[in-house]
């Protein structure tokens, strides 16, 4: 971890680096439980929304100059409908709720304490800016699917010692195109959220 540097950034600052976290997303998230099959094209239009978004949240982790990690995060209500729409039908404030994009991570960083970083350094972010709820969604597949690896192990542990809390109440299904599907389909997503109060 010492040798890995956190930098933060807000809305357009990202701007510079877009190209380089369009490549990691498509690289780690290539893995399962995702098997995102995705292009430059879909992650130039993903990560612009977080880009035009002043109240937008991006945390790198570089090793040198190599962009080796990532973590995002905006307003709920700044976000698209699939991600509002289960608040909103919950009654949740969705003015109140800081909403994280995704964690990114390339598997030779992974277990040194990046990964509880990039969820502290949003929590601070979401306190300072007077949010009571921080919330991300994961993708859900069956536990015999196909391409998931031997001895894969899920992050809901990580995440619950952290403090989150899985609601399957909320959840919504996005679309992408998994490797080796001919389309996009539909995925199943289910929210975690964390009180701050």
């Amino acid at each position: 971890m010492s040798e890995i540097a956190l930098h933060t950034c807000q809305g357009n600052a990202i701007a510079p680096r877009l190209e380089e976290l369009a490549h990691l997303r498509i690289t780690v998230f290539r893995d399962f439980p995702y098997l995102y099959d995705g292009s430059l094209e879909y992650e130039a239009s993903y990560l612009r929304r977080y880009a035009e978004c002043p109240a937008s949240l991006f945390v790198l982790a570089e090793d040198g100059d190599a962009l080796v990690g990532a973590a995002t995060g905006m307003p709920l209500s700044e976000d698209v409908a699939e991600f509002r729409a289960p608040f909103e039908e919950a009654g949740f404030d969705i003015d109140s709720v800081f909403y994280y994009g995704e964690s990114v991570l390339l598997p030779g960083y992974r277990g040194c304490g990046i990964g509880k970083a990039f969820l502290a350094k949003r929590e601070a972010h979401a306190t300072k800016h007077g949010y009571s709820t921080v919330a991300f969604c994961a993708v859900e597949r069956p536990d015999d699917h196909a391409l998931k690896p031997e001895g894969y192990v899920p992050l809901h542990g990580f995440w619950r010692s952290q403090g989150y809390e899985r609601h399957p109440q909320l959840a919504t299904t996005f679309r992408w195109k998994d490797i080796g599907e001919p389309a996009e389909s539909d995925k199943p997503m289910v929210f975690w959220l964390k009180s701050l109060q």
